[in-house]
């Protein structure tokens, strides 16, 4: 295993798998054939052919179309296609968050394709034997990678919660660091891949921090989510990565990027520099 497999793990799909969703023009979202067929239960909405799903119907304003969307994912709910909705509200966006034309449940987005935005932060401390980072074990309850390695600090993106504002809840309920600590956490970058699931498709963005911490410092979960925490030395936690399952799958991106700007990755590998484009892969 290596670095790059996991790299082209987070970005294995095929595009002739799936057809546009467009609204007015714009490319929203990425469905696949057979989704599209669901959605010619509504007629009045969405015109669908071999190539694409268009929201010809759409109605005007953020609002309306919000809810009308609502309206469709919860039939599908009920009629048992997709997953029961989460309760946070994505944007459906043909770019950045800000560019949004409605919104969606997070459970519903890759049904949909629809671009997903999340904030990844890596706690390192700094020791006379080199940089050592905390790493989480996601919760046996979690309905997604139970009991997988995670970093510090990951979460979802709402829609009209500011990236401080959302790292701070975050950092706050899984490993319970207080904001002012928070407000810490250098940006440094993003990670973007796309991969496709037997729901759908992931198209998406993880903002990416790193915050260094104080080596008496001891994280809390606060809401459930994480079992334990653990410090290893870099070489432990790549090794993790490279040669082992035992991360959340996306997560290993957001590590290896930190490989990537911390040396622990040498610019003489062969694969150095698909790894940094596959950090940075196109999105549709």
């Amino acid at each position: 295993m290596s670095y790059l497999d996991k790299v082209r793990a987070c970005n294995a799909w095929d595009p002739e798998e799936f057809i546009p969703w467009t609204l007015a023009g714009e490319r929203i979202g990425s469905v696949r054939p057979g989704f599209a067929q669901e959605l010619r239960r509504w007629p009045e909405q969405f015109r669908v052919d071999a190539h694409r799903v268009d929201w010809a119907g759409a109605p005007d304003g953020f609002q309306a179309r919000t809810r009308v969307l609502a309206e469709v994912v919860q039939t599908l709910v009920e009629t048992g296609l997709i997953y029961p909705q989460h309760g946070e509200s994505y944007a459906v966006t043909p770019g950045r968050r800000d560019q949004a034309r409605c919104l969606i449940d997070r459970a519903a987005a890759p049904w949909f394709g629809v671009r997903a935005f999340g904030q990844h932060l890596n706690g390192f401390v700094r020791t006379g034997g080199g940089i050592e980072l905390w790493v989480a074990r996601r919760a046996a309850n979690r309905l997604v990678y139970p009991l997988h390695l995670d970093n510090l600090v990951a979460g979802g993106l709402p829609h009209a919660v500011t990236l401080r504002d959302n790292l701070r809840k975050e950092c706050r309920e899984e490993a319970d660091i207080e904001p002012a600590l928070a407000d810490r956490a250098e940006p440094v970058g993003a990670v973007t891949y796309c991969r496709g699931a037997r729901d759908g498709l992931k198209p998406d963005v993880m903002y990416c921090y790193d915050l260094e911490l104080a080596a008496d410092f001891v994280p809390h979960c606060t809401d459930g989510e994480v079992e334990s925490f653990t410090r290893l030395p870099l070489a432990a936690v790549a090794h993790l990565v490279r040669d082992t399952d035992e991360f959340k799958l996306n997560c290993n991106l957001v590590v290896i990027d930190f490989l990537v700007r911390h040396g622990g990755i040498d610019q003489e590998d062969p694969d150095y520099l698909p790894i940094i484009q596959g950090l940075r892969s196109c999105l549709p």
